[in-house]
């Protein structure tokens, strides 16, 4: 049986705004278990960067608890979580942004050492270079500053910074939106590689709906907050269950041109709806074409339907004739 490393049970987090409350994260709950790499998505603004940041507590939590490794870390106190820190590390979406500009790469890559107190001097110098080897940079780039590097290169200084204290954990944020697409594929290969050789477990948070499949173990598709489906990956690719998951797959992009014209497109009618106080009912009710009165006025759970895929939909069943 697989072990859970990370449990998120109930977790919400919400922001105060002029209109009312914003409801980035409402009520998610998911596993990720021990040397898997599990896959979120969804549009822009689905709440996916928000749900990763309040894992780490970068965010605090409004309601729910994140357990690691069987421990709440919700509950720790700043010393405490300074410790579980160690474990649990973040790739940045921005490379131009999440590098300090007056700092080289061996004060970056190294600053963890600083904070934590672990390795100085010499034996620090050697451990940010042996980083860099791994990420495939070279001792030369050390003394760089970081406007001096690709957005690719600035990513891999920033694989190195969160590798810097052996974690168990990694959460990626988007790590490859801001790359050109000849980078990307190298990143997640990277990504893949280090995984295998350091057994690494991932949270890979994107948009890139191709390359979520070619990672992830399993993957959960957010919207406007909620977790609406939650399988493994090449199960939810072949045959997703809810309206918008089919949506959001039938939108990726084929290279076959001949193919790409008979492929049925569904179109998702109207907007997204404000995530500021939401109404009862379905989150995705007002873009769906099976939505009834039910959906209007009950919140749809996250259910197992089949065996290990879990929707969240009041007419999956009749929908997909099961």
């Amino acid at each position: 049986m697989k072990e859970k490393l990370v449990e998120v049970k109930n977790l919400s987090k919400y922001f105060n705004v002029s209109g009312g409350k914003l409801k980035a994260v409402d009520n998610i709950s998911f596993d990720i278990y021990k040397g898997e790499t599990f896959g979120l998505v969804g549009e822009s603004g689905c709440g996916k960067s928000t749900a990763g940041r309040t894992m780490l507590r970068l965010y605090e939590p409004t309601t729910g608890e994140v357990n690691f490794e069987g421990k709440d870390i919700c509950k720790l106190s700043s010393k405490e979580m300074k410790e579980v820190r160690k474990k649990m590390q973040m790739i940045f979406q921005d490379p131009y942004a999440s590098l300090d500009p007056r700092m080289t790469v061996e004060d970056i890559v190294g600053e963890p050492f600083e904070i934590y107190g672990s390795l100085k001097g010499e034996e620090r110098y050697n451990r940010v270079i042996e980083l860099l080897d791994i990420v495939g940079l070279s001792e030369e780039h050390a003394q760089r500053f970081p406007h001096e590097f690709s957005g690719g290169q600035r990513q891999r200084v920033g694989i190195a910074r969160a590798l810097a204290l052996n974690p168990e954990f990694i959460i990626c944020d988007e790590p490859i939106s801001a790359l050109d697409v000849s980078i990307q594929a190298q990143v997640v290969n990277l990504l893949k590689e280090l995984q295998e050789e350091l057994g690494l477990t991932l949270l890979f948070i994107a948009h890139d709906l191709s390359m979520v499949r070619y990672i992830s173990d399993r993957v959960g598709v957010m919207y406007l907050g909620n977790l609406v489906e939650l399988t493994e990956s090449e199960k939810l690719y072949e045959k997703p269950l809810h309206p918008y998951t089919k949506a959001l797959l039938s939108a990726i992009p084929v290279a076959d041109p001949d193919l790409q014209k008979s492929r049925n497109r569904i179109k998702l009618e109207g907007e997204v709806p404000s995530p500021i106080n939401p109404k009862p009912g379905c989150r995705f009710v007002d873009r769906c074409q099976y939505a009834t009165d039910i959906c209007r006025n009950t919140n749809p759970v996250l259910e197992e339907i089949e065996d290990g895929h879990y929707v969240a939909c009041l007419r999956v069943k009749e929908i997909n004739n099961l």
